[in-house]
């Protein structure tokens, strides 16, 4: 494993030649919006609508994966995107509702529309779309004011999916902790102050027949910027749920250079981060972000999950 980070990716359009064989050439999405060489050139930053205002969406704007490939398992599907610009720039003032069709490859919408809110988080804002695919395959997200034939994703069989997924048991892990840090040079990478979830381990927590949040990032080395936020929301959402949920945090690293990946992630199969199991009182996993979100969003997921 050489980069466990999720960067954003440039989400293409669902052209079924194109999509297919640059999903098994690189396991990534990549290209958006337009005709398919403006796709292929804003890949990498070039390309795109770069006469459209920058900060208006639905004016000739692209989308930007914020959540990673090949763990999408039939059932609820989370995807967060951002949108940018044909100059590959973050728009930070988009609209404070987005609207979308799911498409599958053939370009027959599933189920009705659906809608997300902006979310307001570092490194960009969000939006996440969420709706419920019933089985494996390749889909499009549309959304309005985007590309007309939408944003390419792949549900997976779940028996290909290696990270733990809602409905199955999360796996019991020795996490270090304060008392046994187990040789780890930072149990914490949190900057100034550590996090307070290294208490107890994993093993232990779910063990303790109560609901479990465990948060698996880096604070100090996520690529995407993303992983800080995502503990800080945690750990603003640990007072309102304290007396209902045990929080638990791993880092991916076991070393302050952040170059040696922490057993804890090879544990659940992970390779992205940051990501939140949130469990019920069996240790079953009831809810898995991944990637991106803000406190308001995931004391919703937990409010649900209680």
């Amino acid at each position: 494993m050489t980069d466990l980070h999720l960067r954003p990716q440039l989400m293409g359009g669902l052209n079924r030649r194109r999509f297919l064989a640059g999903l098994a050439a690189s396991g990534a999405l990549a290209a958006c919006g337009g005709s398919d060489s403006d796709a292929e050139s804003s890949a990498d930053g070039a390309g795109g609508n770069t006469d459209a205002d920058p900060g208006v969406a639905g004016n000739g704007f692209t989308l930007v994966q914020r959540f990673p490939n090949n763990v999408q398992i039939p059932g609820e599907i989370r995807m967060p995107i951002t949108l940018s610009t044909g100059a590959a720039e973050f728009i930070q003032n988009g609209p404070a509702t987005l609207t979308a069709r799911v498409l599958d490859i053939d370009g027959n919408q599933l189920g009705d529309a659906i809608s997300a809110v902006r979310r307001d988080v570092a490194p960009a804002p969000y939006y996440d779309f969420r709706t419920t695919i019933d089985a494996p395959g390749f889909f499009a997200l549309a959304v309005a004011g985007g590309p007309d034939d939408g944003a390419a994703f792949q549900v997976m069989d779940p028996r290909a999916v290696a990270v733990p997924t809602p409905g199955e048991m999360l796996p019991g892990f020795d996490t270090p902790t304060v008392g046994d840090p187990q040789g780890f040079e930072v149990l914490c990478s949190r900057a100034p102050e550590p996090c307070p979830f290294h208490d107890v381990t994993l093993t232990e927590a779910l063990a303790a027949g109560r609901p479990v949040a465990y948060y698996v990032g880096t604070p100090a080395f996520c690529s995407t910027g993303s992983c800080a936020p995502a503990l800080e929301a945690l750990i603003g959402a640990q007072e309102r749920f304290a007396d209902t949920f045990t929080f638990v945090h791993a880092e991916v690293f076991s070393d302050a250079a952040g170059t040696a990946i922490a057993p804890a992630v090879t544990a659940v199969g992970m390779t992205y981060e940051p990501a939140l199991f949130i469990t019920d009182a069996t240790g079953t996993i009831v809810e898995r972000l991944d990637a991106v979100w803000d406190q308001t969003e995931l004391e919703e997921r937990l409010a649900l999950s209680a």
